[in-house]
């Protein structure tokens, strides 16, 4: 079995970080998360968020440094997940695959139903530090 790459992004303002309840219905259906998803072959990492930004959100992106390295399973699929900051170029937000946008403080993150793999990168910026790095 190999390994994928998923990709969420990590947009931060004013010490809050943006984040999306998924659409009902599905396994993960009205959970949170931080936007992003799947490498295709061939993509960078920069070329991934800024298509699925494009896709779930209709935003373009520009994309900074990698700031989170984890692992989660999805059934039988084991995925390698890298968060990636992400500075918002539009607000003009048209959600696909989303039901809702909110920009929560790292403190309120863990308070959010997210969804398995993401928790890990909430727990990471709610540390100590990492607000600061991104505001």
């Amino acid at each position: 079995m190999s390994t994928r790459l998923s990709l969420c992004g990590i947009a931060c303002e004013a010490g809050r970080y943006l984040v999306a309840r998924r659409n009902p219905g599905g396994s993960q259906g009205g959970k949170w998360e931080f936007p992003g998803g799947k490498q295709e072959p061939g993509e960078t990492p920069e070329q991934t968020l800024v298509r699925e930004f494009d896709e779930e959100l209709s935003v373009p992106v520009a994309v900074g440094r990698r700031l989170f390295v984890g692992a989660f399973t999805n059934g039988t699929n084991e995925y390698r997940l890298e968060g990636w900051e992400v500075t918002l170029l539009s607000r003009d937000f048209h959600l696909t695959e989303h039901q809702e946008l909110r920009w929560v403080p790292p403190a309120e993150l863990g308070q959010l139903d997210l969804s398995d793999s993401d928790r890990g990168v909430a727990e990471a910026l709610a540390g100590p530090g990492t607000v600061e790095s991104l505001s």
